[in-house]
């Protein structure tokens, strides 16, 4: 939130300055039509046009209605906005369901489909606080992006919403990129029988005329990749951790008392080893989803409520990527990535949580785990700046996680255990930069790690590795 302020006092400094007055003769400034109408993208060198410009979302209130045997999603959105510049037009990003009602604050709107953008134009210019009413339906379409297949897929017995960088845009309309982060309220109505599981507290279910309405609530902002619905046949178990709501479901094609009910059931444990590693868990609610679909070849750190792929529970032990997606919660979910070249920061951390667990159940020590990865590491791509082909790849994720034990033996183990707790805690439910991260771990450890940092994370050659 506090990146889009700043982006808004950038615009501010760009006004053009009247002929006109003040009766104390001082220039006016006016907005130039061209700074009127919210940009088709968010300013993210890597992807774009995704996000858009001019407003910050403060709340989501989504209500949809399901029927797996046509395919057919209805949708309601109620967006709670405000306005970093007038607006007298403004976009969402959305794949193309038809619009069939469009309300901002109150008076009918105009939309228009660019694209995959929703474009709006108000019946009056928006200053401060709006609100946006959307109804819409039709058959949603998947999202094809780095990772594979995503969106709002349909399954032999309901669909799967997933995906990253972005998916939300294929089932509702949305600021989709983590620099606007926001609230959530979830309705999902399905026929009675069929589960449908999204992120947050879950809120309970009423069953009706054969349909069955669950609801769910994430009052932490989340960044809307972060988002899912899962509709289908799941063995659901709902219970409480650390006095917290505990929900986790497995599909009912996947074996009953297979790898993934035991690696489900290990969610509260991971999580509360975590703890002792990254500082308090920042969510209300705990949870995962182990889908059946071989369509989601992946696992995504879904806010609260991780979703995992079917590959994973092949083996005997899953724990491992539970420990992953958890390590999410706080690297990726709570603390963002204000850019999508800054994902290191995710997934560096969260493979590194690996290590940390293989180490806690396994006796497998981290600097073995390092040493093993350090010497048949590719150098040749940046884990700081790998560009949006390779934000996915092992110099992310490997040479992230190869960065961050390097930074531990750079420090020493208070100040590295003192950085991440205190990064969780000052950018809690916040977004940030590799630079801020640069900051903090030289604030931390009273060192100077420029050059440090611009070895492991931006050279294209094998760094010394620290010593202890």
């Amino acid at each position: 939130m506090g990146v889009r302020k700043s982006i808004a006092a950038l615009t501010a400094a760009g006004l053009l300055v009247s002929a006109c007055t003040s009766p104390l003769n001082l220039p006016v400034p006016v907005v130039p039509d061209s700074a009127k109408y919210g940009a088709d993208g968010i300013g993210d060198p890597y992807f774009p046009r995704y996000g858009n410009g001019g407003y910050d979302v403060a709340h989501y209130d989504i209500t949809i209605r399901y029927a797996p045997d046509t395919d057919q999603l209805t949708g309601q959105v109620v967006i709670t906005a405000a306005a970093t510049t007038p607006l007298r037009r403004f976009n969402l990003d959305f794949t193309g369901l038809p619009i069939s009602r469009a309300v901002v604050d109150g008076s009918p709107a105009e939309t228009r489909q660019d694209g995959a953008e929703l474009v709006i134009t108000p019946a009056r210019e928006l200053t401060g606080d709006f609100t946006v009413e959307l109804d819409y339906a039709g058959v949603p379409k998947p999202i094809s992006s780095i990772l594979g297949e995503g969106g709002f897929l349909h399954t032999d017995d309901g669909a799967i919403a997933l995906g990253q960088p972005e998916s939300a845009s294929s089932w509702f309309p949305v600021n989709d990129h983590p620099l606007d982060k926001a609230t959530y309220d979830l309705a999902i109505t399905v026929p009675e029988g069929k589960a449908a599981l999204s992120n947050g507290v879950p809120e309970g279910s009423t069953t009706s005329g054969g349909w069955t309405t669950w609801s769910w609530a994430e009052r932490a902002p989340m960044a809307a990749y972060l988002t899912t619905v899962v509709i289908g046949d799941y063995r659901v178990v709902s219970g409480s951790h650390n006095d917290r709501p505990m929900l986790t479901a497995v599909a009912a094609s996947l074996p009953e008392g297979g790898t993934a009910d035991t690696a489900m059931a290990s969610t509260g444990e991971v999580a509360d080893f975590l703890e002792t590693q990254f500082g308090p868990y920042p969510f209300e609610s705990y949870g995962g989803i182990a889908v059946a679909d071989n369509r989601i070849n992946y696992a995504l750190e879904t806010q609260s409520r991780p979703v995992y792929g079917p590959s994973f529970f092949r083996g005997a032990d899953a724990s491992w990527v539970i420990a992953h997606e958890l390590a999410h919660q706080w690297f990726g979910d709570s603390v963002s990535i204000g850019g999508w070249q800054h994902i290191w920061l995710n997934e560096g951390f969260a493979t590194y949580a690996e290590w940390l667990w293989e180490e806690h159940t396994r006796r497998t020590p981290v600097q073995s785990q390092f040493d093993d990865v350090y010497r048949t590491m590719d150098w040749t791509i940046p884990t700081g700046d790998p560009g949006p082909a390779n934000i996915f790849s092992g110099a992310v994720y490997r040479r992230g996680s190869l960065a961050v034990h390097a930074l531990r033996m750079e420090v020493g183990d208070d100040a590295f255990f003192t950085i991440l707790k205190t990064w969780t805690a000052e950018r809690r439910s916040n977004t940030a930069v590799t630079a801020d991260f640069i900051a903090l771990s030289e604030r931390v450890s009273g060192k100077s790690l420029r050059q440090f940092f611009d070895a492991w994370l931006f050279g294209t050659s094998q760094p010394p590795v620290p010593t202890p």
